[in-house]
């Protein structure tokens, strides 16, 4: 009997047929989250303007990619806060502390990948 069936029905797939999956999948959650998560599209935006804005900024391969990776952690961070509030909101819109506490730190792990961002942009700019 494979393992993996036990785990779950959704994980019988591989090879080439996983990766098309996994990445259609990505693409779904991508577009659901700029359709339905204002924070996401605001730091989308963000990105859009300030990207491009790096490569006259940083002097170097290393401070490009230092500032556009920065943007693109807050844009991770920001994915994984909207999939714990939705998952939280699934099971329950009642309020109860876990469930705060975890949409709490979840927005804490928002701000510190935007500090962290601020920083990192701070600090080359007036190097």
């Amino acid at each position: 009997m494979d393992i993996r069936a036990q785990e779950s029905p959704y994980k019988g797939k591989t090879g080439l047929r996983r990766v098309l999956n996994a990445t259609r999948y990505s693409l779904a959650g991508l577009a659901a989250a700029a359709r339905h998560e204002d924070a996401f599209r605001q730091e989308l935006f963000l990105l859009a303007i300030l990207a491009p804005l790096a490569f006259t900024l940083g002097k170097s391969a290393v401070e490009r990619v230092l500032l556009i990776g920065c943007l693109f952690l807050v844009l991770i961070v920001e994915l994984i806060n909207s999939a714990v509030e939705a998952t939280v909101d699934r099971i329950s819109f009642e309020d109860h502390r876990l469930a705060k506490r975890a949409k709490d730190i979840g927005s804490a792990a928002v701000m510190l990948a935007l500090l962290n961002a601020a920083f990192v942009w701070g600090f080359i700019i007036l190097s």
